[in-house]
């Protein structure tokens, strides 16, 4: 009595083992598309374009990137390869963020600049002036 118990667990067993990873096998080979990412990613190429990154020198080069990667990830999503996709557009979002950061960071040195233009030609008229010896 003991040994067909036995028999019958062992059998119960593998047969739920074989179903999980059946499952998970089946999961992993679907992954769904990427279109959270794929709206996130061209959010952040659409924002890096609208403030001016394509006059950026150091920021071309980076949203150039970001679309690149996403055209190729609308074609990996028409293919099924989500996961390359996924990882893509990561890249692209990432890149985009990026070209967005340097395209700010340009012009906050133009800022600084004509900050300082300003200072010197203010402090040049209260010398002129007698305000300051």
């Amino acid at each position: 009595m003991e040994r067909a118990w036995y028999f019958v667990m062992h059998k119960t067993l593998s047969v739920s083992v074989t179903a999980v990873s059946l499952v998970w096998g089946g999961c992993a080979g679907s992954i769904p598309p990427p279109t959270q990412r794929m709206a996130d990613a061209q959010a952040a190429e659409r924002s890096a374009a609208e403030l001016g990154a394509n006059r950026v020198p150091a920021a071309q080069l980076s949203l150039k990137l970001a679309q690149e990667q996403i055209a190729e990830a609308k074609k990996a999503m028409a293919d099924d390869e989500n996961k390359r996709a996924d990882s893509l557009l990561i890249r692209a979002k990432a890149d985009a963020e990026l070209a967005l950061a340097q395209t700010r960071e340009q012009g906050a040195k133009a800022g600084v600049e004509e900050a300082v233009e300003d200072s010197a030609e203010q402090k040049a008229t209260n010398i002129g002036q007698g305000a300051v010896r």
